[in-house]
């Protein structure tokens, strides 16, 4: 239930009612009007403060966000929000007590609307926002007169309930001035057309991340990249922040990873600014809404370790609206193992069903000390190191990704009559016609290369030698491959299981 805090003022009674999606539930709140405005002239309220709590159960089984409504007078300078939630034990096996939180302003709460001022998720327990200035995760701008909403997502409910405590302080005072957004440049000093390394995929403290963004670029820059796309959850509130850590050697995208009930996905290179809601699962069909939206946007929409096992991580949308799908996230692990085989069915789908492919990706998401930023990492033959050559190369598959800077990979395939293609590309010959494919490796001592195809695994060579370098060829004809990958593993640590990444490379198509 909602109660008064015990030094101020009373509070409405707890009611409910559903609103918008089934999945969404707004309570009683508290209203501010009713206690300083109309009392106090507002010249006697510069500087003072008023703080009211709400108090909270939500049940097994609460909607996925609940909203608490709060209604600010006019003549607020700040609003300060803390929370606090019991976190009591719970059995081996059962989902403990998990509370997320955001808010929007008086502009409301409507999917896709434009009342979004932050989130920080299950990241910190208190947040404000100012005109000039605003906790990471949220955005700055006026405390404007209206009804606002708190917005609580019970990530996960122990059996218990899982009781909140939301305490509210509004500072009176001028609303001042908010400073206009620099956005980092769209262009860097590229290499004209040549394979750029990069990592679209990384956290921050503009979310759950413990990195500065300055650390993120150091870092980033010792790592090899030429590019990376900020994406914290539910949020573009870093945007605003990036561009004094771009440079010529840098390349800044902006995007988001938005974060839903039924899966990730990467909203990788949208105009500065853009929000890209999150609030919907797959049963609400609207996720085809949001990824026109992030292509509207010019970004393209990047399904994240679609098997990853944490809540709400599995990716539960399909791939119809996919423009690439994230295939090896962070440390390679059994779910990226399972996402590599998927990844590799839709390849056999596609070619035998005469559909679209989708490209493969690797990011790191690293969030924090130890997590290796360009571990792994996309490298992308683009025609220069700018937003949209990166975006180019990558919708179109020309791409391989890499444990690391040390690795390097060359992979083409060459026909009769000077044909040849590279990776994402397609060797034009007749069905019988003898292909030649080849590998060049670099940066991978004791690891074994692999080509595989439509028919699976077809080639597999000798361990690398110490040196890390090494080539392999192999023949087909389209009739016997219709692509032709390449992996380079780690040895193997179980005779049941391959080695871990190394590399692999996007598909070469072969045929007419």
């Amino acid at each position: 239930m909602c109660e008064d805090h015990p030094q101020h003022g009373t509070m409405n009674r707890r009611g409910l009612f559903v609103t918008g999606a089934a999945t969404a539930l707004t309570l009683n709140g508290v209203s501010f009007a009713d206690g300083a405005e109309g009392r106090v002239p507002p010249q006697e309220r510069q500087g003072t403060r008023e703080t009211k709590t709400l108090r909270g159960t939500l049940p097994p089984g609460a909607p996925d966000f609940v909203y608490l409504p709060l209604r600010i007078p006019a003549g607020v300078s700040e609003l300060r929000v803390a929370y606090t939630y019991e976190k009591p034990p719970v059995p081996a096996g059962t989902q403990g007590n998990a509370l997320d939180i955001g808010i929007f302003d008086e502009r409301g709460t409507d999917l896709g609307g434009k009342g979004f001022r932050g989130w920080s998720g299950g990241a910190r327990t208190e947040f404000f926002i100012r005109a000039d200035e605003a906790t990471p995760g949220y955005i700055p701008g006026r405390v404007r007169p209206g009804t606002w909403h708190i917005a609580l997502g019970p990530y996960t409910v122990a059996p218990e309930g899982l009781p909140y405590e939301v305490t509210v302080t509004l500072t009176y005072g001028a609303p001042g001035s908010t400073p206009r957004p620099v956005y980092p440049p769209e262009r860097a000093k590229g290499r004209g057309r040549a394979w750029y390394r990069g990592d679209c995929h990384l956290h921050s403290v503009y979310s759950d991340g413990r990195r500065t963004l300055g650390e993120i670029a150091a870092l980033a820059r010792a790592a090899g990249l030429d590019f990376i796309n900020s994406s914290e959850h539910n949020t573009h509130s870093a945007h605003a922040h990036w561009a004094e850590h771009a440079g010529d050697d840098l390349l800044i995208m902006l995007g988001e990873e938005v974060t839903t009930r039924n899966g990730h996905v990467v909203a990788l290179g949208t105009d500065p600014g853009t929000f890209v809601d999150w609030r919907y699962r797959a049963r609400d069909n609207r996720f085809g809404r949001y990824a026109r939206e992030i292509r509207d946007a010019g970004g393209l929409v990047v399904p994240a370790h679609p098997h990853a096992t944490c809540v709400g991580c599995n990716w539960k949308f399909g791939f119809g609206e996919a423009d690439a799908v994230e295939v090896w996230n962070g440390p390679y692990t059994p779910d990226d193992e399972v996402s590599l085989a998927d990844w590799d069915s839709m390849l056999v789908a596609s070619v035998r069903g005469g559909k679209p492919w989708i490209p493969a990706l690797g990011n790191s998401d690293a969030h924090r000390d130890p997590d290796r930023i360009g571990g792994p990492q996309t490298v992308v033959l683009a025609d220069d190191l700018t937003r949209e050559a990166i975006q180019e190369g990558l919708r179109r598959g020309r791409s391989y990704v890499a444990e690391s800077k040390e690795v390097e990979l060359t992979f083409s395939a060459a026909g009769g009559r000077g044909r040849h293609a590279g990776i994402g590309e397609r060797l034009t010959v007749d069905h019988d016609a003898p292909v030649t494919v080849r590998l060049d490796v670099k940066g991978a001592p004791g690891c074994t290369a692999r080509l595989i195809t439509d028919q699976g695994v077809l080639h597999t060579s000798p361990p690398l030698p110490a040196s890390g370098t090494g080539t392999v060829e192999w023949r087909t004809t389209p009739s016997y491959a219709a692509y032709v990958r390449a992996e380079i593993r780690h040895p193997t640590t179980t005779a049941a299981l391959p080695g871990a990444l190394r590399g692999f490379t996007n598909p070469i198509f072969l045929g007419r």
